[in-house]
């Protein structure tokens, strides 16, 4: 009974609406993050590999700072350097591991546009992020808005926003939670609840910047996922793969989570079918929560995967971030130059 009533809790914190474990209001200030190393498997603490990735470290995060938590998006740099977003719109950027800090820890709302300050700050339900490096732009998915926006560098200002017919759509409690940008400057989000008659997750690939007005309309594609599973994040790890995180909730094993791959054709037609290959699959014993941030970084030219958990600010879960190498079997994770 008890995991019943878990899973139906666990179930209703999913969908898109305030409760009272979210914090109402966040101010701009400093944050302390505190990070617990844990073990992949507790049972087996030194084993390394599940499935093609090698696990290399992984923390339990914590702060007394009531805004910490909910993450849903994340974006990593180097060794350490992590900025998250929460399914609120805060922003908390902190360092785990011993490499070198280039920031200060801080939290913040995102910058809002003046004709939007009118909008409770429950309805700001961000759920996906990706970034251009070389114009430090940010783009962040709103699910309750069903639009795009476009943040220049450092968040300084909201430079542009946009809502498209295709993505309104799609059900507002479950449509851009995935938003990743292409090598070559293409913008491809996947729906979490959108889907086809076939079973199919709604996917639409932009030939430019989404949340410019002069963007022509998106391409419609499908994407098949691991079996029971759906899309909470992607990021394109070359021009030719993309790296898919999947959740699943289930009675027997709670959360559990994929790490898929997709190999993207050299030419796309509409109605095309992007269909997912696991990795990894983490699920009890193995570190396991609602996985729904995924991130790409590169050492010493390798590359390497950071995934993060949204916590719901509920006590029965964790934030929990993993780091993993991509062993040699995977299409493109070779060695580049650095």
């Amino acid at each position: 009974m008890t995991r019943i009533l878990i899973v139906l809790a666990l179930a209703v914190l999913l969908l898109p609406a305030p409760h009272p474990g979210k914090p109402e209001a966040v101010r701009a200030g400093a944050l302390l993050v505190t990070a617990r190393a844990l073990p992949l498997d507790p049972a087996m603490p030194g084993r390394r590999r599940i499935g093609a990735l090698t696990y290399l470290v992984g923390w339990e995060l914590q702060s007394a700072n009531p805004g910490f938590g909910g993450i849903s998006a994340l974006l990593a740099a180097g060794p350490g350097e992590m900025l998250a977003l929460s399914d609120s719109g805060i922003l908390m950027g902190f360092h785990v591991g011993r490499g070198p800090r280039s920031r200060r820890p801080f939290i913040a709302p995102l910058p809002v546009r003046p004709q939007d300050r009118h909008q409770p700050w429950w309805a700001w339900d961000s759920e996906s992020l990706t970034q251009d490096a070389d114009t430090g732009r940010y783009w962040v998915g709103f699910e309750l808005q069903q639009s795009v926006c476009r943040y220049g560098p450092g968040f300084a200002r909201v430079e542009a926003c946009r809502a498209w017919p295709q993505i309104a759509a799609w059900p507002k409690t479950g449509s851009i939670e995935s938003l990743a940008r292409l090598p070559d400057g293409r913008f491809l989000a996947i729906g979490e609840m959108g889907m086809t008659a076939e079973g199919r997750h709604e996917a639409l690939l932009f030939p430019g910047d989404p949340a410019d007005a002069a963007t022509g309309a998106p391409m419609p594609l499908r994407y098949t996922p691991p079996r029971g599973y759906r899309p909470t994040d992607a990021v394109a790890l070359d021009a030719r793969h993309l790296l898919v995180l999947n959740r699943r909730l289930t009675l027997q094993e709670l959360f559990t989570a994929t790490v898929a791959i997709v190999e993207l054709p050299d030419t796309l037609t509409p109605g095309a079918i992007l269909k997912a290959r696991t990795l990894a699959r983490l699920a009890p014993p193995l570190l396991a929560d609602n996985f729904e941030g995924m991130s790409v970084t590169r050492e010493q030219g390798r590359p390497i995967l950071w995934i993060i958990s949204d916590d719901n600010h509920e006590f029965f879960q964790r934030t929990l971030l993993l780091k993993f190498a991509l062993t040699d079997t995977v299409p493109g994770a070779g060695r580049q130059a650095r």
